[in-house]
């Protein structure tokens, strides 16, 4: 299994490292079962967080058909302000329908034994390029209203399981995105065992379409 974490310009660093973290300790507990990468979307190099200029660094390139889970966060830098003169999370997020990521995800979509994930801004990066209408998803609490506005349903869960499509909310949800990947890929023991090295109880409610419907109050 490949995770494949997206670096672009502009990322937000707690969503690429808590994943990071959980899946390698996931992998380290598995015997190594999991290989995890920072990805870029066309060369490899170093690559600007929306963080103080913190940059990090992509060996590889985004490969959408492999199996595993893809992983693309969201962005960091100011909400507000004047989008001709600073790049705000709006504006960066709106950017990437123009880079390469809307045609890497739809492959990865295509693919049959690949997960996409997002974490915070990124799920609503992917419904702003037009890839989730129609599907079930969260994002930041800020921006669910705009991730609705796009024909995505939006649940107000902490991480939202829609098959193919893993979704969660905050910039700290990556930690629990992950512990749930974990969780679904490779059984609840493993889960638990990273929870435990990382003295993190997971937060929230884990929304997937399964079970009985709640009847309307």
């Amino acid at each position: 299994m490949i995770a494949q974490i997206v670096l672009f310009e502009g990322f937000d660093p707690l969503d690429v490292i808590a994943p990071f973290e959980v899946l390698s300790a996931g992998s380290d507990a598995l015997g190594g079962a999991i290989d995890v990468r920072l990805v870029a979307l066309d060369t490899p190099g170093q690559v600007t967080s929306g963080t103080r200029g913190l940059q990090l660094t992509a060996p590889h390139v985004l490969d959408p058909e492999a199996p595993g889970v893809v992983i693309v966060p969201g962005a960091s830098g100011p909400v507000n302000g004047d989008p001709d003169a600073e790049r705000t999370i709006p504006v960066i997020l709106a950017g990437l329908a123009s880079t390469a990521l809307p045609d890497l995800v739809r492959r990865a979509f295509a693919a049959p034994e690949t997960i996409v994930a997002t974490v915070c801004g990124g799920g609503l990066a992917l419904a702003m390029a037009g890839l989730l209408e129609g599907r079930t998803a969260v994002t930041h609490t800020m921006g669910n209203d705009v991730l609705e506005a796009t024909g995505t349903t939006v649940v107000r869960a902490r991480v939202v399981d829609d098959g193919d499509l893993v979704t969660a909310g905050g910039v700290t949800s990556g930690l629990d995105l992950a512990l749930y990947l974990l969780e679904r890929t490779h059984g609840p023991r493993i889960a638990h065992a990273v929870e435990t090295l990382f003295e993190y109880e997971r937060r929230g409610t884990v929304w997937s379409a399964r079970g009985a419907e709640p009847r309307p109050a």
